[in-house]
């Protein structure tokens, strides 16, 4: 069978067992649609967790986001496994043991204030919807290569498919496929990497591939490699830090905090049956997240390294080391046709240079060889996970394989996210305080209803995102770690804090970090808004947007103290809430 049959097979095989899944799984009560019935084991539970959080953004771009910045997106690494660990000890057994169906609820309740459930909807809708644009993007991705159409078309097929099994579903529905979903995913990322590892270094596992030498008996290391073949040509090396310590700190910080006050990663912890499960679900998502994570950095190597010498045949600077246009090979061609990978021949010698223009230095030497502008222009980093399989020229199967969990993986955390924001409006706003008197089916219709239109919001912002996927998702966890997790920490760990701190906290961490992306990146709808494009020299202490999130935290922290210092103390039932939640009932009454 050719490559395409293969991935119209295995894409939509996937695709009938989520929806049969759905199907048997379909949510009957709002404690079904909200929480899978609080009935879903700690080894289930992990899984699901796992989908659920490496979406498009690990499953897609993280890999791309190391081929082409190698050493610099080791805080991305740290920084998304580095919250599980803040998950497990500071937030998840405590949410659950509090019982709630939301983390509006949770603030609700805890700040006994319906004004501060509404700004921690506000909260989660921003950083929701931020979030699910790289998650459309990442299926915009997959779809318009696999089903070769356009990238608009394919977000259109996405959000018609989540349609049909998160609405169906509900949390229970979208739990079950999730585990689905992960087993596809993991298989699909890391059968390729052991394929190509054994093509480059001849180790089959990638992790220790990574720092072997080339399989060609050269004695050269992989990394060593790569790093010669991108650095002849004017690109950073691959091993080399670049930006500052203190960015990198800030950056890992900000996404480990954003990790922890993800609503739709804690929302998962609501799921089992009891505190000691919540705990033990962290656990065994950290090791389910661990094989792909330990895998990424190899893929990103490896994806480089084959992408460059594809292109660049021989020497730097000899006519015959730049492939003839003509003779790229099919996979070029077919990225070509989704507007993610393009050439143009600025020197109209029908080969293709790609070389950084952008280095003073590099540039000089080009010009003395004819070359009047690096001709790739465009590569998306999104494209190199699925895209290395067939430039490594790997089994047909494995390219389908691959195809279908590039799929899989941005579709179940657009369900996550999606399910966070349809219960925030329909059980905080509609339920809790708009009309507390409707009907268990009418609330579990208007959820539907909400999440239709969520659908709507994050297919025509994923058309138009400010960034590749990886990068969208790491504002997202800027506004995640400035807005949510400082007051569910506080809420748990600080009898003091009361509703006025916490709002203004919320809102002060919110506007500071929200401001900040705009400055530097613009709003999400309009190109070309950001005040200091692509400036960073303007960047506070030199910290990067995606790095703000833990300064918006601290914002919101120290905003909070303050003003809860200077206002009445919380009443007593919440003190006595607090110390419930924090502490054992048998140790209790020790």
């Amino acid at each position: 069978m050719d490559t395409q049959t293969w991935i119209y097979l295995m894409v939509g095989g996937s695709f009938l067992l989520y929806l049969v899944i759905a199907v048997a799984s379909r949510a009957g009560s709002t404690d079904d649609f909200y929480v899978a019935g609080g009935g879903v084991g700690p080894v289930a539970n992990g899984m699901a967790t796992a989908a659920d959080w490496m979406s498009a953004a690990s499953f897609i771009s993280m890999a791309g986001l190391i081929a082409f910045l190698g050493y610099n997106a080791s805080p991305y690494l740290m920084g998304w496994t580095g919250g599980f660990v803040l998950l497990a000890l500071l937030l998840a057994p405590y949410l659950r043991k509090f019982g709630s169906f939301t983390v509006p609820a949770f603030i609700g309740a805890r700040y006994y204030s319906n004004v501060a459930r509404t700004v921690a909807v506000i909260c989660l809708i921003v950083a929701s919807i931020t979030y699910v644009i790289g998650q459309m993007k990442g299926v915009g991705v997959a779809f318009g290569r696999f089903l070769q159409v356009e990238f608009e078309t394919g977000v259109m097929i996405g959000m018609a498919v989540v349609f049909v099994y998160a609405v169906l579903g509900g949390m229970k529905g979208i739990t079950y496929t999730q585990i689905a979903q992960y087993i596809v995913l993991i298989f699909a990322f890391t059968v390729p990497a052991v394929f190509i590892s054994m093509q480059l270094t001849g180790v089959p596992l990638p992790q220790i591939g990574l720092g072997s030498t080339m399989a060609d008996g050269s004695g050269v290391y992989l990394l060593e490699r790569l790093d010669t073949v991108i650095t002849d040509l004017g690109f950073d090396s691959f091993t080399t830090p670049e930006h500052s310590t203190l960015n990198v700190f800030m950056l890992t910080l900000s996404l480990m905090i954003g990790t922890a006050g993800l609503p739709h990663v804690i929302i998962r912890f609501f799921t089992v049956r009891k505190v000691t499960d919540a705990r033990k679900s962290v656990g065994w998502a950290l090791f389910f997240i661990a094989i792909l994570y330990t895998t990424a950095p190899a893929v990103g190597a490896m994806a480089r390294l084959n992408l460059m010498e594809t292109v660049q045949t021989g020497p730097v600077g000899e006519e015959s080391g730049n492939l003839e246009y003509s003779e790229r090979p099919e996979w070029f061609k077919t990225w070509e046709g989704t507007g993610l990978l393009a050439f143009e021949d600025k020197n109209d010698d029908g080969r293709i240079q790609y070389y950084n223009e952008s280095s003073d230095e590099f540039a000089e030497e080009a010009s003395g060889y004819g070359w009047e502008g690096n001709e790739m222009v465009t590569v998306d980093r999104d494209i190199m996970v699925l895209a290395n399989p067939e430039i490594a020229q790997l089994p047909s199967w494995v390219i389908a394989l691959v195809a279908a969990g590039g799929v899989a993986a941005a579709l179940s955390t657009a369900a996550g996210l999606l399910l966070a924001i349809s219960s925030a409006i329909s059980h905080d706003l509609l339920k809790s305080m708009l009309k507390p008197d409707i009907s268990e089916k009418n609330e579990l219709m208007a959820g539907r209803i909400a999440m239709t239109g969520s659908i709507l919001v994050a297919g025509y912002l994923g058309m138009n995102p400010p960034g590749f996927a990886a990068e969208v998702v790491a504002l997202a966890f800027g506004l995640a770690a400035s807005s949510i997790f400082p007051v569910l920490l506080m809420g748990v760990f600080s009898k003091r804090m009361n509703r006025e701190g916490a709002i203004a906290g919320m809102l002060a961490g919110l506007a500071a970090t929200v401001l900040y992306i705009f400055v530097f990146k613009g709003m999400f709808f309009v190109p070309g808004t950001n005040l200091f494009p692509d400036e960073s020299g303007y960047w506070f202490l030199g910290i990067q947007p995606e790095s703000f999130g833990a300064i918006g935290a601290a914002i919101n922290s120290i905003v909070a103290f303050l003003v809860s210092r200077v206002t009445p103390a919380p009443p007593s039932e919440i003190r006595d809430m607090i110390e419930d939640i924090r502490v054992p009932g048998a140790l209790r009454q020790a």
